[in-house]
């Protein structure tokens, strides 16, 4: 009988991680279902309109971070990897502590869309070098793979006004990046909580204090 309360306790943080849980899963899923698509289907820089000029799939690898940035060498590669692997730990141990504190369910779900985007490519890094040795235009090895890049959506493309110090006259891009639905997924949860900190670090409605239920006992 001594032990109820706590076995009620992991059922109830159990039963709160689902939601996040089944994110990441479908998250990854979906991910690398396209990657692997993409290897096997498009050629290294090759590309498609999907919806004109303002969004196009455009196969790409990238060997780093975000936006193209290299550590530098396979050391760098190395730590890199084991950053993220460090990183995503960190965070499935954040979102078990988050769900046991009774954070809020949304909050909940932008960790859990950080975790899935991460897990994501940290796949691609750990065990493409590998699996696609045959169709790879590089060599690579366990945790020498690179992150498969394909969607392209420019927010505003064209040339700056010429009175425009320095950059007058040059083509530009906003938004040039080419991403992935993992990155997507990183972008959704860090946007998220930037945008809605308040209510997501707010107290969550949903669970309440003995104090308050003994409250409602009493009006009742």
């Amino acid at each position: 009988m001594e032990h109820q309360p706590a076995l009620h306790t992991h059922y109830s943080v159990w039963k709160r991680l689902w939601l996040p849980a089944s994110i990441i899963i479908l998250i990854l899923i979906a991910d690398q279902i396209l990657k692997v698509w993409v290897k096997t289907h498009m050629a290294w820089r090759e590309q498609f309109s999907i919806f004109g000029d303002w969004f196009v799939m455009h196969y790409t690898e990238n060997n780093g971070m975000a936006f193209g940035i290299e550590l530098g060498g396979r050391l760098g590669k190395y730590l890199l990897t084991t950053f993220r692997i460090g990183a995503v730990l960190f965070g499935c141990w954040y979102l078990y502590k988050q769900a046991s504190m009774k954070a809020r369910m949304g909050f909940l779900v932008c960790i859990a869309l950080i975790i899935a985007g991460a897990l994501g490519n940290i796949i691609d890094s750990v065990f493409y070098g590998v699996i696609f040795k045959d169709r790879n235009f590089y060599p690579g090895g366990w945790f020498e793979g690179r992150v498969v890049d394909m969607f392209y959506a420019p927010i505003w493309e064209g040339y700056l006004p010429t009175w425009l110090p320095v950059w007058g006259g040059e083509h530009f891009t906003f938004f040039g990046a080419i991403w992935n639905i993992a990155d997507a997924a990183i972008s959704v949860g860090v946007i998220s909580i930037l945008l809605f900190q308040k209510y997501l670090f707010a107290p969550s409605e949903t669970e309440k204090t003995p104090d308050a239920e003994q409250a409602d006992q009493a009006e009742a």
